[in-house]
Parts: C-alpha cells; sequence; structure tokens
C-alpha cells in the first residue's frame, strides 16, 4: 500500500525522533555526519527511509549517507513509527485476519519485527515500522518462505521463560522473536516485548542469525 498511495511527511516532523536516533548511533561509532547533512540540505527525505524489497531504507541512500543497513533501518522504526502508524490506522484492522501469506507487511512492506501466537493458536506477525499485525503460518520462515521442518529451530533462553522464544530458520539464518499470548496473556504490545528481551537476541546473535529489525545488540557489533 505505501508504494502506491505515500504520505506526504514533512522532514521537520521527523526531527524530533531522528535527532535523538542519530545521537544513538554516533555512540555505536556510526558516523551520522553526511546523512545528517544530507537531511538538513533537502538530498535525503522521509521516502528514503521506507521499506524497499528486501530491505528498510534505499540503496542509493545507503550509499550517500555511508550509514550501515542496520544504522538505516534502525533510523526509519524510530522516526517513522508514528507517522505510519497513524497513516494506516484504518487500514490495520482489516488486514489482521486477512489471507496474507506473504512475510512482508501488507500495508507499508516492512519485514517483520516480531511474532505473537494467539489464543487460537494461530502465529501473527507484527510490524514496528507502521504498527500492524498480520496472520502467517507457523511453520514457515517469513523471510524466506521455507517450510522445511528441519530448516526451522526454535532457541530458547537458558532459564527458559515460560512463553518466550526465538523462531529462526537455519535456510537463510533469519529470526523473529515470538510469545505466545496463551500464556503471556497481561505481556505489553509486540514493539515493547521486542525491545524488553535483548538477551534473547544475543542467543540468536550468538549462533549467527539474523534479524532484518536491527536490536541495539547487532548495532553495538557492527
Amino acid at each position: 500500500m505505501l508504494a502506491g498511495a505515500s504520505p506526504v511527511i514533512s522532514p521537520d516532523s521527523l526531527e524530533i525522533l531522528l535527532d535523538p536516533a542519530l545521537e544513538v548511533l554516533a555512540v555505536f561509532q556510526e558516523d551520522v555526519g553526511e546523512f545528517a547533512e544530507a537531511w538538513d540540505h533537502g538530498d535525503i527525505g522521509p521516502s528514503a527511509l521506507f521499506p524497499e524489497r528486501g530491505r528498510i531504507g534505499s540503496i542509493e541512500v545507503q550509499e550517500r549517507s555511508q550509514l550501515s543497513q542496520n544504522a538505516l533501518a534502525f533510523l526509519a522504526v524510530v522516526a517513522l513509527r508514528p507517522v505510519l502508524a497513524a497513516y494506516f490506522a484504518e487500514c490495520r484492522e482489516h488486514v489482521a485476519d486477512s489471507a496474507w501469506d506473504l512475510g512482508i507487511c501488507p500495508c507499508c512492506g516492512a519485514p517483520p519485527g516480531f511474532a505473537d501466537l494467539l489464543e487460537d493458536g494461530r502465529r501473527q506477525l507484527a510490524c514496528h515500522l507502521c504498527g500492524t499485525s498480520w496472520t502467517f503460518a507457523r511453520l514457515a520462515c517469513p523471510f524466506c518462505g521455507t517450510r522445511t521442518a528441519a530448516e526451522l529451530v526454535r532457541l530458547m533462553a537458558e532459564d527458559a521463560e515460560e512463553g518466550y522464544a526465538v523462531g529462526a530458520c537455519r535456510s537463510c539464518r533469519g529470526y523473529v522473536k515470538e510469545l505466545d499470548r496463551r500464556v503471556r496473556w497481561n505481556a505489553g504490545s509486540a514493539l515493547v516485548e521486542d525491545w524488553g528481551s535483548p538477551h534473547l537476541d544475543l542467543i540468536a546473535h550468538r549462533q549467527e542469525f539474523w534479524r532484518p529489525i536491527p536490536t541495539l545488540i547487532q548495532l553495538a557489533s557492527q
């Protein structure tokens, strides 16, 4: 939807979130000077942070800004979330239970950032870029689409926190954290639970799995 009907976003409206996000990246030794200068001159705008096939943010902007792919995706999620969540507010209720079988958000096209197992056993993927959720097969990788059971693994923390796990794919090495809401019925939103469980990302990272929506662990280890 985003590709066909993009909102008009003022660069100034994003700067209240973009500026502190750039400061965070600078802490992780990302050189944010090129991006900041291009943004100020209008050479890079909000639409340059939109998802493209298989990634968030355009290759051209990455090359122009000299930022890593993880850094660009981090900026997009932090800065665009409020605007895109409001823009797609009326669409979300119509896609939550729709027959959408792709591993990208049906509204904005971003890859999933988290997964919930609902009371009826369905898996629902969550988009951190616009707040949309959609139903997706439990025995399939949202990143490469493989349905080979031997390629799909579940990783757990050492203390085996009930309800929390990492769903990973040996084929593409992608992973997404999962929360079983049949067990953790009072848990927070997908975004809150994702950012509140960095130890699960560390488990996946140590086994050389990756995720397209970066965590602070990924940014720190670049």
